[in-house]
């Protein structure tokens, strides 16, 4: 049941990144940073996409992928469609892996100690789905504001 649901959440809120992506008028306000905002729109996406394919995608589904997490933060101007595959891409490795995962095996310990403790799956997938909501309500600020200040209509 609980596999179910996470499915549902995790696809659900990749498909509002991938509408909030697509939402930027200007492309190029996706990369944009400005006064207090420390993560471009482009990165942040980046972020989500690496870590999900890491933590569910690598850890899960055994998927060979390799995250080079600094490249999140520090890669720029990435067309806007090769960021809208990438989370098609990532929507597909998280229900596949998912589907890999039951539902006793969600008591065990995740094998990897990413927070302040050892954690169970569940516990770790369910952090999982709150991490990617914060990034996605700061993706969709982030959007409105840029795309309000720097609009080239």
């Amino acid at each position: 049941m609980l596999v179910e649901t996470l499915k549902l959440l995790f696809t659900r809120d990749l498909e509002r990144l991938r509408k909030e992506i697509e939402l930027y008028r200007d492309e190029h306000n996706l990369w944009k940073v400005d006064a207090e905002i420390a993560n471009s729109a482009g990165n942040l996406c980046l972020h989500l996409i690496g870590n999900l394919n890491t933590y569910i995608g690598n850890e899960i589904g055994k998927t060979g992928y390799i995250r080079d997490r600094p490249l999140e933060f520090s890669l720029k101007d990435i067309p806007k469609l090769e960021l809208l595959k990438k989370i098609d891409e990532t929507i597909l490795v998280v229900n596949q892996s998912l589907d890999k995962l039951t539902e006793e095996e969600l008591q065990n310990e995740y094998p990897i100690i990413v927070l302040d403790k050892a954690t169970s799956y569940e516990y770790f997938l369910v952090h999982l789905t709150t991490h990617l909501g914060y990034h996605l309500g700061q993706i969709n600020y982030h959007r409105r504001l840029l795309d309000r200040i720097y609009r080239h209509d």
